[in-house]
């Protein structure tokens, strides 16, 4: 039989967020035929902006890290990705501010670092990071190897045992410290409590406690370090739209404005055969790649399908991964002893997580993360100003947290944290526009699961890293994108999860 050729191939994808672009912009350039929905009038999902007299915000994620994840979308179309983004590279990376009143800076360079380390805590915690980082290199080349750019869903599609038992194969599997948390591989290396919950501070990436989340995402501290952490002049949302104008330029068709009710089956509930918009257009296409959250995906795109769907819900539980309060501050006056990126630290980062991930509660003593944008393009504020991002993180919703009613508040202890341990006491002083997103305002914006920033949890020492895989197992020509699909979530890993979900259906097309 002869097969269709990539240009009569019809795909759709539901969702315009940083995967679905990535999947578009893939499909596209190999040829195929492809029409993106977007609910929202703009395109980028959570990567969006906001500009309020004078002052331009980023409301979504603001650290760019593994740019060669774009470049790879790019090369697709072979088109460059510096002729598309001015990428400016950060370091140090982050600074960190401590209850104590005392400051750490993360500097990319791995020895510079360590003596930092050496100085500031003392010669054994210097040690255990230059070993640390050893285990996190480890850890991403083996996440190279098995893990990354591949459709995986579980263990059993990361290694192939059809080929027989390898030793080397053993020696990864052990490497890989199954059963061991985050937290816990930290402190194997490292005894001074600062400079741990600094490197706590990678899982966060992912949303997800570190005394939970499995030893083998210590790997996204060898990602950075390698790569670097990098700002894209214009904000992050410059991302997306860099993206978009591929997609244009490839032909997609972007149809803004426009959501999707469901998913068309067929009699079977097996097979996906197309999108039904909220105007009530029924679309048929040859395949679907959902870049809308998973879980939701399931439970409301393919409400109608129960018998396939319950294979989705008995495949695992199914845990949101945290939400946040994000904070848009537009200042007169900037503090120049901030960095680009910074985290202002908890007092007790046990306390604070055990809030947070088991209790399910707001923490009293918040982590917060403040980017202070202007320090690397002052034209984000008028001048002398400053366009601050602060974001807390917070359970997922839960059905007693009424954030219409608990804002004022939690607001009140942001600030205060500010102020006591960042240098800020005259921050209120200061501010001229003030805007915020609570979880429920993520979760109704977004339309993401329980108003999680980072899609599923990766809680679980043995097989927390894993998500639902980016070809569905339970229903034919439907693909998963976006932060709550493999690999996960966080701007890399959301874009790299539309190419895997690209890669995929053009192989299963062939």
């Amino acid at each position: 039989m002869t097969q269709p050729s990539p240009s009569s191939q019809r795909i759709a994808i539901v969702g315009g967020g940083l995967g679905g672009l990535a999947a578009a912009c893939t499909l596209a350039a190999r040829g195929l035929s492809v029409t993106l929905f977007e609910k929202s009038d703009w395109l980028g999902g959570k990567a969006a902006t906001l500009d309020v007299d004078g002052y331009h915000f980023d409301m979504g994620p603001t650290i760019l890290t593994v740019p060669s994840v774009l470049r790879k979308i790019f090369a697709e179309a072979g088109r460059k990705l510096e002729d598309y983004l001015d990428l400016i590279r950060l370091d140090p990376q982050w600074r960190c501010f401590y209850e104590n009143g005392s400051i750490l800076d993360l500097e990319e360079d791995r020895e510079r670092m360590a003596l930092a380390i050496g100085k500031y805590a003392d010669d054994r915690s210097a040690q255990g990071y230059r070993d640390f980082l050893r285990f996190s290199e480890r850890m991403h080349a083996i996440s190279d190897r098995f893990f990354f750019y591949r459709n995986v869903g579980g263990m059993k599609d990361m290694i192939d045992f059809s080929v027989g038992f390898k030793p080397k194969l053993l020696v990864d599997v052990l490497a890989m410290r199954m059963g061991h948390s985050v937290a816990g591989t930290v402190r194997k290396y490292v005894p001074d409590h600062r400079v741990a919950q600094m490197l706590d501070h990678f899982t966060q990436y992912v949303g997800s406690s570190p005394d939970q989340s499995p030893a083998v995402l210590c790997g996204i501290a060898s990602m950075q370090t390698n790569e670097g952490i990098w700002y894209p002049r214009g904000g992050t949302g410059a991302v997306p739209a860099a993206l978009a104008k591929l997609a244009g330029e490839l032909g997609v068709t972007l149809r803004t404005g426009v959501g999707i009710t469901r998913l068309l089956t067929d009699e079977t509930g097996r097979q996906v055969l197309g999108v039904e918009t909220e105007t009530g257009e029924s679309l048929t296409f040859d395949a679907v790649v959902s870049n809308s959250d998973t879980v939701r995906t399931h439970r409301e795109l393919l409400a109608a399908a129960v018998q396939m769907n319950r294979r989705f819900e008995r495949r695992r539980h199914y845990e949101a991964a945290c939400s946040g309060v994000v904070m848009y501050l537009g200042l007169d006056r900037a503090y120049e002893h901030l960095l680009h990126h910074n985290f202002v630290f908890s007092k007790d980062p046990e306390e604070e997580f055990a809030t947070i991930y088991r209790k399910g509660e707001p923490a009293d003593d918040p982590t917060c993360y403040v980017c202070a944008s202007a320090r690397s393009e002052p034209g984000v504020a008028p001048p002398g100003g400053e366009a601050l991002y602060v974001l807390v993180h917070t359970p997922y919703l839960r059905p007693h947290h009424q954030w219409s009613t608990m804002y004022p508040a939690y607001r009140r202890k942001i600030i205060d944290k500010l102020k006591r341990c960042a240098g800020m006491p005259d921050i209120e002083e200061r501010i001229k526009v003030e805007r915020y997103l609570t979880p429920q305002d993520i979760h109704d914006r977004y339309r993401v699961f329980q108003g999680a920033i980072y899609g599923l949890a990766s809680h679980g020492k043995w097989l927390g890293a894993f998500k639902p895989a980016n070809r569905s197992p339970d229903f034919k020509n439907l693909y998963l994108a976006g932060g709550s699909a493999h690999p996960g979530p966080g701007m890399p890993m959301a874009l790299m999860s539309g190419w895997i979900a690209a890669d995929t259906l053009c192989q299963d097309r062939v």
